[in-house]
């Protein structure tokens, strides 16, 4: 599976951005996808997932309350709309899936085979 992830930009501290991740290719029905990005300096970090056929939702500490995972009605995009920006969510995204991720993977971004090119978020204070 390919996948491509937009929808980054420039926005103000308090703002809102919704990225998609756009999936091409066979998407298996246990499949997860979820949301990762890589601040400045920092390593990859899992910030929502959720899965190809099923409403479970996965966040992290900074991401829950503010982000929402969701999938289109194909099943072959996944958005993740954020509310509320910090200057500190400035990173740059990246969508990510794999048909073999389980719910004790799922924040872990060695599970996960296929990624995306990245879109860049940036927050201005």
């Amino acid at each position: 599976v390919q996948l491509q992830a937009s929808g980054g930009g420039l926005v103000q501290a308090g703002g809102s951005l919704r990225l998609s991740c756009a999936a091409f290719g066979r998407t298996y029905s246990r499949s997860a996808v979820g949301w990762f990005r890589q601040r400045p300096g920092k390593e990859r970090e899992f910030v929502a997932s959720t899965y190809w056929t099923d409403d479970r939702t996965y966040y992290s500490d900074s991401a829950k309350g503010r982000f929402t995972i969701s999938r289109d009605s194909t099943k072959t995009t996944v958005y993740l709309q954020m509310n509320s920006l910090k200057p500190e969510d400035t990173a740059v995204y990246y969508c990510a899936a794999d048909n073999a991720v389980s719910m004790t993977t799922m924040t872990i971004k060695a599970a996960y085979k296929y990624w995306g090119q990245g879109t860049q978020v940036t927050v201005s204070s």
